[in-house]
């Protein structure tokens, strides 16, 4: 087994108990869209009960507050938003509790009578009132498409009949490593569990709390532990440490509530129980692997799989236990990661440096290299035969290990290294020209020779991957559907919870069978193309279609162009014959593209990018006097390191171009489906739209086709472990047209480390001369929709990505606020309807076809049909949520998105919200396929990642690279959140940055 030596990571979540019941949220009937894939589907007849849009306004008594505060100034320069005709408007719906006062009542009465959520203070960064709202319930269950069985990897959970009690530790000293209060809390059982503990085997949570079945025979008890300490300063015998324990009543866990909340009957799901039950099942693993957030990991599962640079991949699984419709659920998946070869530590040094390190001298670079590599690791010593100490590398000698000499006695008798090791332990220094590793602290650091010691197993790697350990990792974690539900079921079987002792002491049975799931698959959208095209609409195929005999819907223009090639490998003449190929597929494809750049092709070196790009531009400037250059082809190395990103970063945020990059072997080697790709990009970035849903445009489309209706999208983005200081950027973007619903804006802006709340939704800032100023990106995005359609938003859809379960209600409340505040600072009474969504790719549910041999049941890949819906039995007990696999397998098992509506105004039906989400998946404009995540959300997700390269090339490699708003100079002042502002994106790239 591994010896676990790697610290833990604890998930905290801020949980805010919900005390009221949604009101809003009533079934409530649409029309059916079901296509039979003959033909275009027929237009809908308006409905007989249909009433106009109703835009109430706030309650009487909000009305004085919210125009004090949120108020439009006339000097403001704000675009007026005033509702204008439409002739696209066919059906209208009723519009349910448009402001709705979210925090107005709960079983406990009012709160704060007469505040409704927009009053809450934004400047703290999260609601300051202690009560909260409750989730969206669930409007009943979707009935749109063909139905079929699926099999997901939740395992069926009995809900146990003991009493769950909890108990508070204390262990002094304090101890900070929970696999060391574990070996304390393992020997504590091991000697009192037939005494003192009445037989009770207790579940320990490795920090401050202990779970029994039934109660213990006191309510507090202290215990004296003795354990020996292994990991002791060099020389001397091992110490023998004392800890006291003491064990304290706490409460007890209320299962009757839990049963209450699994069977619908109360909205509040207590996570208490839920998270006893949760260490209990993980208490046995815990003690067999090496446990790191939620999944544990064995060399033993499967043989590891070296990633390159002292690295190697090991296999786990994951396990969590959810509450969901069917009951008790554990989900078991398959998971992978990279850890620190327990090699000897010159040999790790070879593989991280390249070369051979016992004949060559090391140069300065290799110093830092290795230092920044072993800089935490955890060593054993090997010069000592069976004794292995083991410590941690705190850094590296800037000698080499025979120049080093430290103080023996009290009277500095100096000794060097290589005279004590020979002299003590009879060991000969060999590679006297290394430097040694310093162990311990600065005050008191220790020498150990690299060649007299090894790599402790077991420990997780932190840091951030380089593309080759990449591919090689997903390599490993690549798995076709069948094989990965077959090693799922193995885990099972392996961690045989019917002979765990933990389970059985608390009574948790556990079935072995995968989970069977009613599931529908939702039709494919009809797709419209131009009228010039030989085929003017499409139904894709399997999530797939092509351009073949298809033209643009809207091709836009483009004349003046030019080319950089930063590929030495490329020769002019092949980059022009590129240039050429890719000219006319833009034609064919509906766009008007001239043929010819408008300067020469120009040839740079990839450390040259910034002169050769203002080479260019000036070039070309001065040829048209002034005119605009409309988009920069750039060819690249394959290898590229920092060039696309500062590329990029020159381009839009500097001279303000649209620019569009293509890898020196697809130059090479010119495929139709590449150049297909591109110019979709292209067109996209031009203004132009690729496709947009044929409803869309004959105004079917349910809640977004009655009134003007936009889109948003937003994520955030965190810095990579290790970047203590480099901020988190946050990405909003929002449908520009209506009623297509296909182009798109996107603004950026970073913030705190870390802050998943988006800061810069809604903000205020006062200027001398006109006074209380409102800005932020919901804001300016309303204002650029009305500007482009001429219309206001009079409903909102917001698709919310990156959210954790433990964040839904402050990143609700907040930005709920935040969306409300500045629909509000537009105009009196504005609040349309808002319906808030949060999309999760980043979890653990899988759904395999029931029959792996029933082609029409999979796609080639064998995943999954696109389409695929899951609304009930794995999904939650009464709030509204679906699983969407909208996207054909290419390789690996397809991860279904998960889709959780956190507050509905708009009255969606499940059919409604769900069909919506899948056709929108087909409105992606950079490839003609569905994509697995709603566009808007995608848009965001890529915006954030592309803002990480805005930072200035210095600031990127010390980590301290700002944030601000990448907006506008309107919240891009330094030190309002001790955070560095991006640089201000060219207006002309807004709107197309995140196409990438």
């Amino acid at each position: 087994m591994p010896i676990r030596q790697m610290k833990e990571s604890s998930e905290q979540h801020l949980v805010i108990k919900t005390h009221m019941q949604s009101s809003i949220n009533q079934p409530q009937k649409h029309h059916k869209t079901a296509q039979n894939g003959k033909g275009p589907p027929q237009p809908l007849q308006e409905s007989s009960n249909t009433k106009p849009p109703n835009q109430t306004s706030p309650p009487a008594k909000n009305r004085g507050r919210r125009r004090g505060r949120g108020g439009r100034k006339s000097d403001q320069g704000d675009v007026c938003m005033r509702p204008s005709s439409r002739p696209c408007t066919v059906v209208h719906k009723p519009v349910v509790n448009p402001i709705g006062d979210l925090l107005s009542t709960t079983s406990n009465g009012p709160i704060e009578t007469g505040k409704n959520v927009c009053e809450m203070d934004m400047g703290l960064g999260f609601p300051t009132s202690s009560k909260s709202l409750s989730f969206a319930r669930r409007p009943g269950y979707g009935q749109v498409g063909s139905k079929c069985i699926v099999k997901a990897n939740h395992f069926l959970a009995e809900l146990p009949d003991k009493d769950l009690n909890q108990y508070d530790v204390t262990i002094t000293p304090e101890v900070t490593s929970r696999s060391l209060n574990r070996a304390i809390m393992a020997e504590l059982v091991r000697l009192y569990k037939e005494s003192d503990l009445g037989t009770r085997l207790p579940a320990y949570d490795g920090r401050k709390s202990l779970y029994t079945a039934g109660k213990l025979p006191f309510a507090w008890k202290e215990f004296a532990i003795k354990l020996v300490d292994a990991e002791d300063g060099i020389g001397g015998p091992r110490r023998e440490r004392e800890y006291k324990v003491v064990i304290k009543f706490v409460a007890r866990a209320n299962l009757f509530h839990l049963g209450q909340f699994l069977a619908g009957k109360r909205a509040d799901a207590p996570q208490e129980a839920l998270q006893i039950l949760d260490i209990v099942l993980r208490e046995l693993s815990t003690k067999r692997y090496c446990p790191v957030g939620r999944s544990f990991f064995s060399p033993d599962i499967r043989a590891p799989q070296r990633l390159g640079d002292g690295l190697e991949s090991w296999c786990g699984f994951y396990q969590s236990i959810r509450p969901t419709q069917m009951g008790l659920s554990l989900n078991i998946d398959m998971a992978s990661a990279a850890f620190i070869e327990p090699l000897p530590v010159i040999e790790f040094v070879a593989q991280l440096l390249g070369k051979d390190v016992l004949s060559r001298p090391l140069s300065d670079s290799d110093r830092v290299k290795i230092k920044k590599g072993l800089r935490g690791v955890k060593v054993e010593v090997t010069h000592r035969g069976s004794v292995r100490r083991k410590y941690r590398v705190s850094g590296l000698t800037s000698q080499p290990t025979r120049e080093l000499v430290f103080p023996v006695d009290d009277i500095s008798t100096m000794k060097s290294v290589v005279e004590y090791f020979q002299e003590m332990y009879g060991f000969t220094i060999q590679h006297t020209h290394l430097p040694c590793l310093q162990v311990g602290n600065q005050k008191k650091a220790n020498y150990l020779p690299m060649e007299a010691c090894k790599i402790v197993e077991g420990q997780r790697y932190t840091k951030r991957l380089n593309e080759r350990q990449i591919t090689a990792l997903l390599k490993v974690t690549c798995q076709r559907p069948r094989d990965r539900e077959n090693d799922i079921l193995q885990t099972v079987q392996h961690n045989a919870y019917d002979q765990d002792p933990y389970a059985k002491e608390f009574g948790i049975k556990i079935s072995e069978k995968l989970a069977s799931v009613e599931a529908r698959i939702l039709p494919a959208p009809w797709l419209k193309y131009h009228e010039t095209g030989k085929e003017k609409d499409c139904l894709p195929q399997v999530g797939q279609w092509n351009m073949m005999n298809k033209k643009m819907i809207n091709g836009m223009t483009v004349s003046r162009w030019a080319c950089i090639n930063f590929s030495r490998s490329v020769q002019e003449s092949v980059a022009r014959g590129f240039c050429n190929e890719l000219a006319q597929m833009c034609q064919v494809s509906g766009m008007e593209f001239n043929s010819e750049p408008v300067i020469p092709i120009y040839s740079a070196r990839p450390e040259h990018v910034e002169k050769a790009l203002k080479h260019v531009y000036h070039a070309y400037t001065n040829k048209t006097k002034g005119k605009e250059l409309e988009l920069l082809l750039a060819i690249l190395p394959d290898n590229n390191g920092s060039l696309y990103g500062d590329l990029k970063r020159i381009c839009e945020t500097d001279l303000g171009l649209i620019s569009q990059c293509c890898l020196s072997k697809h130059v090479f080697k010119i495929s139709k489906q590449y150049l297909a790709n591109v110019s979709l990009k292209i067109n996209v970035k031009m203004g132009g739209r690729n496709t947009v849903l044929l409803d869309a445009i004959s105004c079917r489309i349910p809640l977004v086709s009655d009134i003007p209706t936009i889109i948003f999208g937003a994520d955030v983005t965190h810095p990579e472990n290790g970047e203590d200081s480099s901020p988190s950027i946050a990405a909003v973007v929002a449908s520009q047209d209506w009623p297509e619903v296909t182009k798109y804006a996107g603004l950026v802006c970073a913030q705190a480390h870390r802050q998943e709340l988006i800061q810069d939704l809604y903000k205020t800032w006062q200027d001398p001369v006109r006074g209380t100023v409102s800005g932020g990106m919901i804001r300016d995005l309303l204002i650029s929709f009305r500007k482009a359609t001429g219309q206001k938003p009079l409903r909102i859809i917001f698709y919310r990505d990156g959210v954790s379960e433990g964040q839904f209600y402050q990143v609700l409340l907040y930005e709920l606020d935040a969306i409300r505040k500045a629909c509000a600072s537009l105009e009196p009474n504005y609040q349309p309807p808002v319906t808030f969504i949060v999309v999760q790719k980043r979890h653990h549910t899988r759904l395999f076809a029931n029959n792996h041999r029933d082609r029409t049941s999979t796609d080639r890949s064998g995943n999954i049909l696109p389409g695929t819906v899951v609304d009930s039995k794995i999904c939650h007990p009464t709030e509204f949520d679906f699983y969407l696999c909208s996207h054909a397998g290419i390789q690996g098992t397809s991860r279904p998105a998960h889709y959780h509506v956190l507050w509905d105004e708009n009255n969606f039906t499940a059919d409604g919200i769900q069909s919506l989400t899948n056709n929108l998946c087909y409105t992606y404009a950079r490839c003609t396929r569905s994509v697995s995540v709603v566009p808007p959300a995608y848009y965001a997700h890529l915006a954030a990642f592309r803002a990480r390269f805005y930072t200035e090339p210095a600031m990127q490699e010390n980590g301290s690279a700002g944030s601000g708003a990448g907006h506008g100079a309107k919240g891009t002042r330094t030190g309002e959140s001790g955070v560095r502002p991006l640089p201000a994106l060219k207006e002309n790239v807004k709107r197309v940055m995140f196409y990438c």
